[in-house]
């Protein structure tokens, strides 16, 4: 199965200057936890991703004023992808491999074209598979008791 499948396509996407009051409604009204961040709505090029804990971690924990920022001070922007024609199969093994729960599609010109989340393997995925990008993805990091 390719993650072309069982992507979701009609994503919300917001631009780097996007208020984050602006990206939290995205995630409201689309019930996602997380925004990928384009260069402008027309190219769809992908150039970040704003999570919901990126919004907590980077803003709120630092004492940061979210009603003053952008996505583009928020988001991150070494982001994990994966290919339409992926195999489902690979897609999940990034999953775990950057303890990461969703992972946007891109095109070969850098489009953001979907997202494959976690709910995503679920739905579609074998129990196997499923069960091991739950247990990957959740496992404690350095990064996670440092902070």
């Amino acid at each position: 199965m390719s993650v072309q499948e069982v992507m979701t396509r009609e994503i919300a996407c917001c631009p780097p200057d996007a208020k984050l009051t602006e990206v939290a409604r995205l995630m409201v009204d689309h019930d996602c936890g997380a925004i990928p961040v384009v260069e402008s709505q027309s190219s769809k090029k992908l150039v970040g991703i704003v999570t919901d804990r990126d919004i907590v971690r980077r803003t709120v924990a630092e004492g940061k004023n979210p009603l003053e920022m952008t996505a583009e001070s928020c988001m991150s922007t070494s982001v994990v992808s994966a290919a339409p024609d992926a195999s489902l199969e690979e897609c999940s093994d990034l999953m775990e491999e950057h303890q990461i729960r969703r992972i946007p599609v891109v095109d070969d010109k850098g489009i953001c074209c979907g997202v494959v989340s976690q709910a995503d393997v679920a739905r579609k995925g074998s129990d196997r598979m499923t069960s091991e990008v739950v247990k990957k993805v959740s496992q404690p990091t350095q990064e996670a008791s440092r902070t």
